[in-house]
């Protein structure tokens, strides 16, 4: 979420810079509602400032009404108060009268409050809707541009594209030939974009995902976390997944469960709404998990295989950091996502996204894509993104500063390391032998009980 004083202060400058995403908000939505907002708040000062010297008020006319009907008492027992008791009287009767209407107005401006406190809620209500729907200030190193065309894509890196004396197969056609992939029972039991790992090619993804836990782990120095797979929605819109997502999302139909679409948005609620020392930074975690996705296939784009589906398997890198680290920070979770592609051999490249194409909540994004010999294209396995302070001012999570002061929003990043199946895919296709079987790469031999070839 923007900061609304950025919004307050420079209107034109933040729909410029949503422009730059070919994107737009209800920024003038925004300010009209703020400025209600500021105009209530205001207004209640004002009608409790006057409810106080009613208060006040009252308790002056109670008191002269009270020494009046005391000096009435006395002049009607026949002593001397210096007034008849009949002038007395008239005075006790103006008083009391006095004391209603001083009472009445309390209640006719505890009336008004509780109107402006109903319409506050409203107001306020509307506006952190409104706000939901601004999405990020792109980074002025992102290039520009409205979509996937104006990536700069860089030079491939890693291994050498491979080359074979016979016509590589796709994995659609290795993986059933081996009986390591089962697309017909797949789809037997949960419909179409489903499929089953068999044998072998279960335990290959489970040695591909536990390697890339244990290298960053290991040799990144990233803490494992192992969160639930179902979480309430908040943690979806802290994530800047919510609302413009919500149609993507697998969800209860009774209860505010939602089922994760990626670790990501567990890892930015595991510090919702705490304030961490600025010693404690950067704090850095990594998941594993399945990802369920409800996004509309298209029939003519990646139809065949396990490349697009409603449910995936990630591992998930995410930091915690400090404003001054984060695109440092951004650099070397990068690199990260490349050690996973250099050590299984893989050749790759990495693209820098355009503001039309980066996610709602980042403000720069690298994307690193690797080839698949038998598809015969560039498959993308992570998505490195610096967000900032959107999602960390959503979730409420702020630091301390070593020095003292005020606390300030920690800047968040994530980046998958790596995401399967694509992963997969270009382990079965760029490895594959002519009679197709299929070698697995030195670093996955440890966790594969000995199989160096899937036959």
């Amino acid at each position: 979420m923007l900061d609304i004083n950025l919004i307050r202060e420079k209107p034109e400058w933040v729909k410029e810079q949503i422009a730059r995403r070919y994107d737009q908000s209800p920024i003038d939505e925004i300010l009209a509602g703020d400025g209600r907002r500021r105009e209530i708040l205001q207004e209640v000062e004002e009608l409790r400032r006057q409810v106080n010297e009613a208060s006040k008020q009252i308790g002056r006319v109670m008191g002269t009404l009270k020494k009046l009907e005391a000096d009435l008492q006395r002049a009607e027992a026949g002593q001397d108060v210096g007034q008849p008791a009949e002038a007395l009287r008239t005075q006790v009767l103006a008083m009391q009268f006095n004391a209603e209407e001083a009472k009445e107005k309390p209640r006719e401006l505890g009336e008004r409050i509780t109107e402006l406190d109903d319409e506050l809620r409203e107001v306020e209500e509307a506006l952190r809707k409104n706000m939901l729907w601004v999405p990020n200030i792109p980074h002025e190193s992102t290039p520009v541009g409205p979509d996937e065309s104006f990536n700069v894509i860089h030079e491939p890196q890693g291994a050498p594209i491979p080359q074979f004396d016979f016509e590589p197969k796709p994995h659609w056609d290795l993986g059933p030939a081996l009986n390591i992939l089962d697309f017909e029972r797949g789809v037997k039991l949960s419909g179409s974009r489903f499929y089953l790992l068999k044998g072998a090619g279960a335990r290959l993804q489970h040695a591909v995902i536990q390697f890339m836990l244990d290298m960053h782990v290991q040799k990144h120095g990233y803490t494992e976390i192992y969160p639930p797979f179902i979480v309430r929605s908040v943690n979806f819109e802290t994530a800047g997944q919510l609302p413009k997502f919500y149609d993507n999302i697998y969800r209860d139909a009774e209860e505010d469960f939602m089922l994760l679409g990626t670790a990501e948005i567990a890892l930015t609620n595991v510090h919702r709404d705490e304030i961490l020392e600025e010693a404690e930074l950067p704090i850095k975690y990594v998941a594993y998990t399945p990802c369920f996705r409800r996004e509309k296939m298209s029939a003519g784009k990646d139809v065949r295989g396990i490349k697009r589906g409603h449910q995936f398997d990630k591992v998930e890198m995410y930091r915690y950091t400090t404003p001054e680290t984060s695109f440092a920070a951004l650099e070397e979770m990068k690199q990260e996502a490349i050690d996973i592609c250099e050590a299984l051999g893989f050749p790759y490249r990495v693209l820098e996204l355009a503001t039309g194409d980066i996610s709602y909540a980042s403000v720069k994004t690298y994307d690193i894509e690797v080839w698949a010999a038998g598809c015969g294209e560039w498959l993308e396995v992570s998505s490195a993104s610096n967000c900032t302070d959107f999602q960390a001012r959503r979730a409420n999570v702020k630091y301390r500063p070593a020095e003292g002061g005020k606390t300030r929003i920690v800047h968040t990043l994530n980046a998958s390391g790596l995401a399967l199946p694509r992963v997969m895919i270009a382990l079965m296709e760029n490895n594959q032998q002519a009679d197709g079987s299929i070698v697995v790469p030195e670093a996955l031999r440890p966790y594969m009980g000995g199989i160096e070839v899937i036959r």
